[in-house]
């Protein structure tokens, strides 16, 4: 299992639900030493893990990556897209080239990331890949236009890669997380004023926990979830459906 942008918060979380499930968990970030901590911390909870240091954006270091990859293992059944940028300024803050980069990270390198494995997983009729949305695919945030166009171009490509990728035994879904209280969050969290706001649109009344991610991602990556493809499984404590 390739888990890309693992090393911390979210991906971290669901790279050691797969090694808990019994997956070995190839761990994706760009700094060794970060990506070293977390397989130590997956294995030190005795889970199967091994570091694999790329920048899923560069065309070369992706294309290195997959070829290690296929001649060490000569397989690969599950694949999340985790890596992701986020971009708050406004519609007239934002300049074309910032929101071209941000569409890189966020779509394009999920894109050609899913072309390049599909192959390994069409050789054993089996995959599972699961992108990372976002709430801002489901309801307007004014102040993050580019990264909720981002995230909505994704689920479209998740609902089309399903479509076509269905009859290789592959199926292809997406994760769209809610408010968690992760390292990318903290400042937010910290905020007590803007913390009580966002906690009292939810259901449930707080931030989630980033382990409670894993079992959603576990399960889309499961033979449980054979019959699962094409969908956005929202995690976020009821926010989208608290009124």
């Amino acid at each position: 299992a390739l888990v890309t942008g693992s090393t911390q918060g979210l991906g971290f979380e669901m790279a050691k639900g797969l090694a808990k499930a019994g997956a070995h968990v190839l761990v994706n970030g760009r700094d060794d030493d970060h990506v070293a901590n977390a397989v130590s911390l997956i294995e030190s909870s005795k889970g199967s893990a091994q570091a694999l240091v790329f920048d899923v954006s560069v065309d070369s270091a992706r294309a290195a990556a997959l070829s290690e990859i296929s001649s060490e293992y000569g397989r690969l059944d599950i694949l999340i897209n985790n890596v992701g940028m986020r971009d708050r300024r406004s519609m007239e803050e934002i300049d074309g080239p910032d929101f071209q980069a941000l569409l890189q990270v966020n779509l394009t390198s999920a894109f050609l990331l899913c072309r390049e494995v599909v192959g390994l997983m069409r050789a054993r009729q089996w995959g599972r890949i699961v992108n990372m949305s976002a709430l801002g695919s489901a309801v307007g945030l004014k102040l993050s236009p580019s990264y909720a166009a981002s995230k909505g171009a994704l689920e479209s490509l998740t609902r089309t890669l399903a479509a076509a990728l269905g009859l290789d035994g592959i199926t292809v879904n997406a994760l769209a997380p809610g408010f968690f209280a992760t390292e990318a969050n903290a400042a937010m969290v910290a905020d007590e004023d803007l913390s009580q706001k966002l906690t009292s649109r939810t259901a449930l009344g707080r931030w989630g926990e980033p382990h409670e991610i894993a079992g959603a991602a576990v399960f889309l990556c499961s033979e449980e979830a054979a019959y699962v493809t094409g969908q956005v499984l929202t995690v976020d404590g009821g926010c989208v459906s608290y009124f």
